[in-house]
């Protein structure tokens, strides 16, 4: 019972974790990233799927990412996509590839994405701490219904306790990863 409950404990901390990594892969840097532009949605005939479906994103060099359809019918569709999308992007068309170069990062800039950025890791931190009240609970229904001990209920404690606190550390080395990923000129 208490090995269950660990274990889904556990689980979902590690999913937040992950949620945390994908949402500051979202941020940007210096540099140009591929992933930067999976989040753009395009009008594919009527229905919004994501830029990689439709289209190759590369990062031709540091600074420009290059975006190959693989329909000419799609440029237009695809360029205003990444126009309208709120990343601050100005795509530029030559043929049927899509040259969109990365703006430079303010020092302004980069402390409004610092704050963002802590802002998600604070986020991951608050749903970690909801997984250890869950776990928790569990922990206090079991021992209300008799099915464990008090001895066993604290000692369940203790072992989701330390987890929060594993995934409280894996989440304050990400973000500090980040803010020194933001702040490197």
């Amino acid at each position: 019972m208490i090995a269950e409950i660990k274990q889904t404990t556990e689980s979902k901390m590690q999913k937040s974790v992950e949620t945390l990594k994908a949402n500051l892969g979202k941020v940007r840097t210096g540099r140009a990233h591929p992933g930067f532009l999976d989040q753009v949605q395009v009008d594919y005939y009527g229905s919004m799927v994501p830029l990689s479906q439709v289209a190759n994103v590369t990062a031709s060099d540091a600074r420009t990412l290059a975006v190959q359809p693989w329909e000419k019918s799609m440029v237009a569709k695809i360029e205003k996509a990444i126009r309208d999308s709120d990343l601050g992007l100005n795509p530029a068309t030559n043929g049927d590839l899509i040259r969109v170069p990365m703006p430079m990062l303010t020092e302004e800039r980069r402390k409004d994405l610092v704050k963002v950025v802590r802002s998600e890791a604070e986020d991951a931190r608050v749903a970690v701490r909801n997984v250890r009240r869950d776990g928790n609970d569990q922990l206090k229904r079991l021992l209300k219904d008799k099915e464990i001990s008090e001895d066993d209920e604290r000692r369940g404690q203790d072992e989701i306790q330390k987890l929060t606190d594993k995934y409280i550390a894996e989440v304050d080395k990400q973000l500090a990863d980040k803010e020194k990923e933001l702040m490197a000129v």
